[in-house]
Order: C-alpha cells, then structure tokens, then sequence
C-alpha cells in the first residue's frame, strides 16, 4: 500500500511565518505519527510500515512467514465489533466452549461478516491480509480527517493497493534499511500515483477479493501506467468515513 497526501506539496511553504517551512514539517510530522498509531492496535498487529517518502506512507501486510494465522485471530479476539462476537460459533471459540482451531475461527468471523453483507463463500484463508490492509487504509483516511478539523485543513489520500508476491530484507553495512521489492511493489506505487484523491484505487485481481468481502468497489477503467506495456483495469474504493474505526490513543 501507497498512500499519499498530493495537496501537502500545495500546502509546503518556506517563509517567515512558518520558521521556513519547520511548521508545515511538524504537521506532517503529526500526521505521520496519528498513522503509526493505529499500528499499536492488535487488529493491525499483520501491517507493517515500510517507510515515508516525503509525504507518501508505504505499508504491507502478511510479511511474516509462519505467523499468519495467528494475526487475524488477534483480529477478532480484538475486533471491537460486538455484534461480530455474538456470532454463537466464535463466541465458543473463545470461551472454551470449541475445538474450533485458529484459523478456522480466522475463517468464521470473516464469513459471519460477509454473511451481514449478504455474502456467501468468501475465500479467506489467503487473503484477509488484503482486507486488514484496506481497514487500516481506511482508518488512515479517518485520522487525517480528524486532524484536518482540528488545523483546519483539506488534506486527503490518495491510496493505492495491490497484492502478490514481495521479496523483503536489509540490505547496507550503513544505516541498514528494511524493504520490500517486485512487481507487486512497483504496481501498487503506480495505482497511488495514477490515482484519485480521496479513493483508494486496485487492480482487478484485488478487486475480486475485496468485492468478495463485502467492499464496493466502482470501475475506474483501463489505466496506463509506468513500466505496463497494456493498461490495467481498475477499481475504486469510497470510504465512508464514520464507518472506519477513528479512535487514536494520544
């Protein structure tokens, strides 16, 4: 996931009155830190924050060989969604009432969701990675907003997200840097840049999953983008703010 703040360039201004340009870094510098919090809640535990590109906020999810299905029963366990947990299935789990396994408690909560939506047969054992991610995409939007009432400004995402197969590491004997490269990578920087403010733009493989979930997602087109020889086809996401969880813990 890329997301960027496009009019934070409109907004940078070096002059006397900001200490040349210090104020509008301490903003940004607020606004970066709101999205690093939301990484503290467990339901994020599976996002990992790559790094900050001027503006631009770069994050994954699924990164950690070995430990996934453990994330998205964090996710539940502490989802606060009280009508989710009154689903008589992974209410047992949870009790001790169950044998249920992890990931199959992982499989019900996803599936009771979905069945909220009017949805059947989501395939979930894969990709719940995608849908923590557009929760967290989500939330981001959110914070910012709050911040925008609260400095009284108009800043706005542009986020684009894609899914697939990374390679990840540190590399450097200097300032060792941990990131993430590949075709995945080089797409979902490109659906942020081609992208429109305020939605969050996906590929159509992404789409499916997500659609699957119970997410709208409205069709954007056939886009070209750097390093594609064919365009892609792509969908939007519209947030609806007061439905993603906005709540940071200062």
């Amino acid at each position: 996931m890329f997301a960027s703040i496009p009019n934070f360039k409109e907004f940078y201004d070096q002059n006397v009155f900001n200490k040349q340009g210090l104020e509008c870094l301490r903003l940004l510098n607020e606004i970066i830190a709101d999205f690093d919090v939301l990484l503290s809640k467990p339901k994020f535990s599976n996002v990992e924050k790559i790094k900050t590109i001027g503006s631009t906020y770069m994050a994954a999810a699924g990164l950690q060989p070995g430990t996934k299905d453990m994330c998205t029963c964090c996710y539940i366990h502490n989802h606060n969604d009280n009508e989710s947990m009154s689903h008589p299935i992974v209410s047992r789990t949870y009790s001790g009432q169950s044998n249920v396994s992890k990931l199959s408690a992982c499989d019900l909560h996803v599936q009771f969701l979905a069945e909220r939506r009017g949805l059947q047969g989501i395939p979930v054992r894969n990709n719940y990675h995608i849908i923590i991610l557009v929760e967290f995409a989500l939330s981001m939007m959110n914070a910012l907003e709050g911040i925008n009432r609260d400095s009284f400004n108009t800043f706005q995402l542009r986020i684009g997200i894609n899914h697939g197969p990374v390679i990840a590491g540190v590399i450097g004997a200097q300032k060792p840097q941990y990131d993430i490269w590949g075709d995945t990578v080089n797409i979902a920087s490109r659906l942020d840049s081609s992208g429109l403010t305020g939605k969050i733009q996906v590929p159509e493989s992404t789409k499916d999953i997500l659609q699957n979930a119970g997410y709208k997602c409205d069709l954007r087109g056939d886009v070209q983008i750097k390093g594609k020889d064919k365009p892609i086809r792509t969908y939007l996401i519209t947030p609806h703010l007061k439905e993603a969880d906005t709540e940071i813990s200062k």
